[in-house]
């Protein structure tokens, strides 16, 4: 179902310029199916953040693509045929942008991702007119590769889905990690059932687990990882442990060390009034999906503020800028447009009678994704 969101307004002052022309978001993401809570939280987040700018300019048409490849493709063809959108943005999933970005910064639409990074379009695949508000997918695992070296493990079996992301995640741990694995397994997406895996990784005499695995497949591999009774240290992405993912799996989580670029203890001014302003609008704590949403919708308006849509070369120059307040508090830009950012190992605890995540160290600092050399801007 279609929304179409035009907000009304006072809080963001901008110039005569950039006021000539508005702008059109057309947001296509998962609200339905597996995975739904992702796009959720990422709408809700962007959503917040529009809100509380309050600029009458700029309208957002929110689809839902079900995580389904042939239905992106369709929205997002209507959203530029028919909606006129300026801007694409909200795609969770790395199979579903690789079928829509690069026709849609092809047709002259700036793409914006709040979540999916896929390799293709950080490196050689790298567009003037696509940027990332949140990672190369690579990052997050990176870092408990990184991890995994520094507690001495020497044994560690990983698994993910097979996708792009799923095959960006175990590339992006083998290539911070220093030692040998025990195995190394490619699962299907949207898989439920583990048992086959868990045995193998039973018989592999591993001494550690990685496993990147969002949404629900990571909440039905967790429990059933946990009932098997199976002891090893847990490591994963942000996204197999995050605060919309911890309700679901439970006390098996506690401990579990996980890779993020946000978590909601980073302590600043904009990140603190985040935490509070979206649990105060949606009656629950955020998730990266929501801060990254968040920021993604910033960056739009702080771009807004200085050019004019109608300026491509403007409009882009100030998304490049990212003069915005970001809840990770630095935030820059590498030349393939994704993220130079602090990558934070967390661990899952307890807080009065909630799951969350607090942050034990910084596990990267200042880093830049594997690809940004092969991209030619």
């Amino acid at each position: 179902m279609k929304k179409t969101l035009l907000v009304a307004a006072t809080a963001l002052a901008i110039s005569g310029a950039a006021m000539a022309e508005p702008v059109k978001v057309g947001m296509i993401t998962t609200l339905s199916g597996g995975g739904a809570g992702l796009g959720v939280d990422v709408r809700d987040g962007f959503m917040l953040a529009v809100k509380q700018a309050g600029n009458p300019d700029l309208e957002v048409v929110i689809e839902d693509d079900a995580r389904k490849p042939d239905l992106a493709v369709q929205l997002a063809d209507k959203m530029i045929q028919s909606e006129k959108v300026d801007i694409l943005t909200g795609i969770i999933w790395s199979n579903l942008a690789m079928a829509v970005v690069p026709s849609a910064v092809a047709q002259g639409k700036f793409y914006i991702s709040p979540n999916a990074g896929p390799s293709q379009l950080a490196g050689r695949g790298c567009h003037q007119d696509y940027f990332n508000v949140a990672w190369q997918n690579d990052n997050l695992h990176e870092v408990m590769g990184a991890h995994a070296t520094g507690e001495g493990y020497s044994k560690p079996f990983i698994l993910a889905p097979n996708y792009p992301a799923g095959k960006d995640a175990l590339t992006g741990f083998k290539r911070f990690y220093e030692g040998e694995l025990a195995g190394e397994l490619y699962t299907q997406l949207g898989q439920t059932d583990y048992a086959g895996e868990i045995a193998q990784i039973r018989a592999s005499g591993a001494d550690s687990l990685f496993f990147f695995l969002p949404g629900g497949m990571g909440i039905s591999f967790m429990k059933q990882f946990a009932a098997s009774g199976i002891d090893l240290p847990v490591m994963g992405p942000a996204f197999s442990f995050d605060q919309g993912i911890l309700g679901a799996v439970g006390e098996a989580a506690l401990g579990v060390k996980n890779g993020s670029q946000w978590s909601k203890d980073i302590d600043n001014e904009t990140n603190r009034a985040f935490v509070e302003s979206f649990e105060a609008e949606y009656g629950r704590l955020p998730s990266l999906y929501a801060s990254q949403g968040f920021d993604t919708a910033n960056l739009i308006l702080s771009a807004m503020s200085t050019a004019d849509i109608a300026d491509r070369d403007a409009f882009r120059a100030a998304l490049k800028a990212a003069d915005f307040k970001s809840t990770r508090g630095d935030f820059s830009f590498g030349n393939n447009h994704h993220p130079i950012q602090d990558i934070y190992v967390r661990e899952v605890v307890m807080e009065g009678d909630v799951l969350t995540n607090r942050i034990v160290s910084v596990g990267l600092e200042d880093h830049q994704d594997a690809y940004a050399g092969d991209c030619g801007m």
